[in-house]
């Protein structure tokens, strides 16, 4: 008979394999350390666990790839032996803000205020974009900022600090809030440009202010979709300005003529 050892627990698999499930328990709340192939390996896992929440001078940066922890785990163990408050997801609480640590190296910030937001979902990462479960759907992190899908940093978004990881409220500034509009500066001031894609970028034209461009965007849209374009375009609300104020910049709004007589081949 395989002689007990501390934190393990063996178990069976539906097709009969036996592995080994590790847990801890430390200040009244049970913590499971995950599941392993071998007694060895989960009573190892067992024994760092208890390490580090006894070892203060064992710290976030003080993982290597030869733990036998995963690293989120060894994240939510120092995050509870330091500020007493256990997150199954891999945050480190500080005075004003807390970090999400993807790797050792890949650490992003958030303001308190979404603290209980991410503390229940996982983020994950595909290519550039860092995303979470949400409802069964995947929800791009960066939309909670208000940068949308489409959006490119530096011309409609930017991070005021330059750390592109982190969502700071204070952090993060809005270069352009609606669809097809980009901020030009020329020699007269600030005009606003508003582009198009149909089979290639078409510019609708230039204006004085972003709601004017924003606008000239939707009735390009118009414009297009009588042409027969079939394209799904997402038109932009205007928040805050009355029905009639709307139609009364969308009429007198100046459109380029290669939108106004373009023609599908």
């Amino acid at each position: 008979m395989e002689k007990k050892l501390p934190g393990v627990y063996p178990t069976t698999k539906k097709d009969g394999t036996v592995y080994y499930r590790s847990s801890i328990t430390y200040k009244r709340k049970h913590i499971s350390l995950g599941s392993y192939s071998t007694s060895a390996m989960a009573c190892g896992a067992y024994l760092e666990a208890t390490e580090v929440l006894k070892d203060v001078s064992l710290t976030l940066h003080s993982y290597t790839s030869l733990r036998i922890l995963p690293f989120d785990k060894w994240v939510s163990l120092i995050n509870f032996r330091d500020n007493n408050i256990y997150f199954a997801t891999p945050i480190y609480l500080y005075k004003k803000y807390f970090e999400y640590l993807l790797s050792p190296k890949e650490i992003l910030k958030f303001d308190m205020d979404d603290l209980f937001y991410y503390s229940t979902r996982k983020i994950m990462r595909r290519g550039r974009h860092f995303f979470v479960a949400d409802y069964g759907m995947q929800v791009n992190i960066a939309n909670r900022y208000g940068i949308k899908n489409y959006a490119v940093e530096g011309k409609d978004f930017r991070f005021v600090n330059g750390d592109s990881l982190d969502f700071r409220y204070e952090n993060i500034e809005i270069l352009n809030i609606y669809h097809g509009v980009s901020c030009q500066h020329t020699k007269k001031g600030i005009m606003y440009v508003a582009k198009i894609h149909i089979n290639g970028n078409y510019t609708i034209g230039k204006y004085t202010t972003d709601t004017e461009a924003a606008i000239a965007y939707n009735k390009a849209i118009d414009i297009l979709k009588k042409a027969g374009v079939t394209k799904n375009y997402s038109p932009n609300y205007m928040e805050g300005l009355s029905p009639s104020a709307y139609a009364d910049i969308y009429s007198k709004i100046k459109i380029s003529d290669k939108i106004l007589n373009y023609r599908l081949v």
